[in-house]
């Protein structure tokens, strides 16, 4: 459970860490089941629709950057996103009617990695309110010459530009102060709990250490999605009442939100990006 500063940082700076919050048998045996998932995977025969490689590898390459809907597909994850313990961690920021709607696994191998941008997951997926909340768990030790997290406090409070000619990019296209940054280094078994708004990005892998997080995203039952015609059907088909009951009545927060309008059809947040950086290196 949480204390109340805890409960205060996450509303006032959009994140808090806990460290510990997974044992570390816990975490071996999440990496066991991501070791097993990934092990014959290979560029030239992989299912893309569980997986993503990294790219630039050869046919034979068996480096994978994402592992996609694991609490969707896999038992044992499926249960941790279900856990007493977590779920009464998330009804403390979110309230007691919580919903499930979407898990992966971000890997950056070692002297690799791909970079993430600076973004807002709400950006992605927007819904009536702001009552969001993204989980990452750190399954390897994570510091800045690893590509751990970065965030910036207290920015959750207003949505920043992700367009370019009227297109969503996928990552913010308005200036971003990196200065204020904050690197979340942490210890395998650590679980960050980041506002939906909250601005965060991650570099590449340097060091010849890898980084592995497993991501979930829950929101309040009331934080209905806003519909965006395939994209939120097949997010959807991912969600799942998790406490409490299922409402009858959308909250709304916001008096407006910018709807993502795709450029063309993408695997997912890292070619979306990929593109973006093109696009706006082809303007400088």
């Amino acid at each position: 459970m949480l204390k109340p500063e805890q409960v205060a940082q996450y509303h006032e700076e959009g994140y808090l860490v806990l460290h510990d919050f997974l044992g570390r048998a816990a975490v071996d045996s999440i990496l066991a089941d991501i070791r097993d998932l990934t092990a014959t995977a290979t560029v030239a025969n992989h299912d893309s629709t569980r997986l993503e490689m990294e790219p630039n590898q050869d046919p034979d390459g068996k480096k994978v950057r994402r592992l996609y809907e694991p609490c969707t597909h896999y038992a044992s994850f499926r249960a941790l996103s279900e856990s007493k313990e977590l779920l009464d961690v998330i009804e403390q920021l979110l309230g007691p009617n919580l919903f499930f709607h979407l898990s992966k696994v971000n890997m950056k191998p070692a002297k690799l990695g791909s970079v993430v941008d600076w973004h807002q997951d709400l950006t992605y997926y927007p819904l009536t309110n702001t009552d969001s909340v993204t989980v990452l768990f750190y399954l390897d030790d994570a510091d800045a010459s690893n590509g751990c997290l970065q965030v910036i406090p207290h920015a959750q409070h207003r949505v920043m530009d992700h367009t370019l000619k009227g297109y969503f990019q996928g990552c913010v296209t308005e200036k971003v102060d990196a200065s204020k940054a904050v690197y979340l280094e942490a210890k395998a078994g650590s679980m960050i709990l980041m506002h939906c708004l909250t601005p965060h990005a991650s570099a590449p892998n340097l060091s010849p250490h890898p980084r592995t997080t497993l991501i979930l995203s829950y929101r309040a039952a009331d934080a209905f999605p806003i519909h965006l015609n395939v994209r939120s059907d097949a997010q959807e088909a991912h969600a799942r009442l998790v406490r409490g009951q299922e409402q009858s009545e959308a909250r709304i927060s916001l008096k407006s939100f910018p709807m993502p309008r795709f450029p063309r059809d993408t695997k997912s947040l890292y070619e979306l990006q990929e593109m973006a950086r093109k696009e706006m290196a082809a303007r400088t």
